[in-house]
C-alpha cells in the first residue's frame, strides 16, 4: 500500500511510530503493508493517522470536483462518500 507510506512520509511517522499506535511490531506493518490488509486493519491505521479511510487510497489532491461531484482520477466515476460517524 504506497498510499499509506506516502501519508508516513507526509505526517513524518515511522512505521514503528504507526506500529506502536496501533500495537503491533514493526514486522507486522512491513508485512500488512506489502499484502493486502482487511478493512478492519485499515480502518485501525486510518484512525492511527488521523485521516478519513478514503485517503489511504487517494489524496485529496487527485480527487476532481464537477458539478459537485467527486470524480476517481483512476476510472472517472463520481465517487459516493458515505461516513460513518463514530461514537
Amino acid at each position: 500500500m504506497n498510499r499509506i507510506k506516502e501519508i508516513l512520509k507526509e505526517k513524518g511517522v515511522t512505521q514503528q511510530e504507526l506500529a506502536n499506535r496501533l500495537g503491533v511490531t514493526r514486522m507486522s506493518i512491513v508485512k500488512t503493508l506489502a499484502g493486502n490488509p482487511s478493512q478492519e486493519t485499515l480502518e485501525r491505521i486510518a484512525d492511527a493517522l488521523n485521516i478519513p479511510i478514503w485517503q489511504l487510497f487517494i489524496s485529496p489532491e487527485e480527487i476532481q470536483r464537477e458539478k459537485g461531484q467527486l470524480i476517481c482520477p483512476n476510472c472517472g466515476v463520481a465517487l459516493e462518500l458515505k461516513i460513518k460517524e463514530k461514537g
